[in-house]
């Protein structure tokens, strides 16, 4: 029984894994790289909020889509908890 479970969980991951290579989904790797230093020091008080700003067209779907102007790159925090990546588009 205990296999039949186990196979049930395979499969179930393997079909994610071909949908989300099916439609593309994280196949196309970052163009640049940009790295973060977080400084370690002291956090300062909080300001005031800004006005809100005005809404922005709507964009193209997709993860890996950026506007003219911009390119799909690897953004890297290094901070005292830890190295994170996030992927975005950047400004060229």
């Amino acid at each position: 029984m205990r296999w039949i479970l186990i196979a049930a969980i395979g499969f179930a991951a393997g079909s994610g894994f071909f949908i989300a290579t099916a439609l593309g989904i994280g196949s196309q790797a970052p163009a640049k790289t940009v790295t973060i230093d977080v400084g370690t020091g002291t956090q300062g008080p909080a300001g005031p909020a800004g006005p809100p700003g005005p809404s922005g067209p709507a964009g193209s779907p997709g993860a890996e889509s950026c506007p003219a102007g911009y390119t799909f790159s690897a953004v890297i925090f290094n901070s005292p908890g830890g190295q994170r990546q996030i992927a975005t588009c950047l400004k060229d």
